[in-house]
């Protein structure tokens, strides 16, 4: 159903006297590769977002307040790197190699914590955060400045609109891509802790229902009603299935990593330029 929504709209804008999204753009070579990095950031960026609470609220134990304060260094890592780039892009002129640093480091980032367990301090929870947000930082505003410099100024706001909507749309297919992969994961995980625990110490199980485990899913609260041993191999089970999602998003983070180097660097427009362009579109309306 999806396929075919994406086909009628395409039909749709092919079309259309003034179209939402002007398939032209796509002519742009900067346009067609930044959309396609927005959206392998979009993917990283809110698979990152999501799992790391779930991690924190389930293996670790905090809150969800706590959970969400200790995000704090992966919005450090962003904001940080963003202006950084900022800065050095208007004392250079260059702007290609910022996305490649970013996604590199958004991988190796993202890497890292498929390394995660139940006993990894916060210190190197907080490092690769903070590697995987510098990795956007570089990234996510650097290939709006590539778009906004390639793309004529009449089509600056569908242009820069279009990039945002490309972003959205990866962070939800990449949400449910990293849900279903979890999902997944702990639903072949769990069966296996239980089997260890049955044939090393079936006494661990006792009061463990069908019914809990299935209300497990959706409620963690139930591992309070569980013993030590019992409890432990659960989180060991989440633990395993957080490693899989992660594992899953490198490739993706891989993929934006090699369509970086496809990124065009051109000139950036001066204030004069701009001017000129903005009275040349305003001619063009006019007329």
């Amino acid at each position: 159903s999806a396929l075919a929504l994406i086909l009628l709209f395409i039909f749709q804008e092919s079309r259309a006297k003034e179209p939402i999204l002007p398939l032209t753009l796509f002519k742009n070579h900067t346009f067609s590769v930044t959309s396609v990095m927005a959206f392998i950031i979009g993917a990283g960026m809110f698979g990152a977002i999501i799992m790391l609470p779930l991690y924190l609220q389930i293996v670790k134990g905090d809150s969800a307040t706590s959970a969400g304060l200790k995000l704090i260094p992966f919005m450090i890592g962003i904001v940080s790197m963003s202006i950084v780039s900022g800065k050095l892009i208007t004392k250079h002129g260059h702007y290609k190699r910022y996305p490649i640093i970013g996604l590199a480091l958004m991988t190796v980032g993202i890497a890292m914590l498929s390394t995660l367990t139940a006993t990894t301090p916060f210190w190197k929870l907080s490092i690769y955060a903070i590697l995987i947000g510098a990795g956007l930082g570089f990234s996510m505003q650097t290939i709006v400045i590539a778009l906004q410099n390639a793309v004529d100024f009449k089509d600056l706001g569908v242009a820069t609109s279009a990039n945002t909507f490309f972003r959205s749309i990866g962070a939800t297919m990449g949400v449910a891509l990293f849900g279903t992969v979890y999902a997944s994961r702990l639903a072949h995980n769990i069966p296996i802790e239980i089997e260890k625990l049955r044939a090393s110490n079936p006494a661990a199980l006792v009061g463990a229902t069908p019914e809990k485990f299935e209300a497990l899913k959706d409620n963690t609260a139930v591992l309070q009603t569980f013993t030590p041993e019992l409890q432990a191999g659960i989180i060991n089970a989440f633990v395993n299935s957080f490693h899989v999602v992660f594992l899953t998003s490198v490739p993706i983070t891989i993929v934006g990593f090699f369509i970086a180097f496809m990124l065009r660097e051109t000139p950036l427009r001066t204030n004069q330029e701009y001017a000129a362009a903005r009275e040349e579109a305003a001619g063009e309306s006019l007329g």
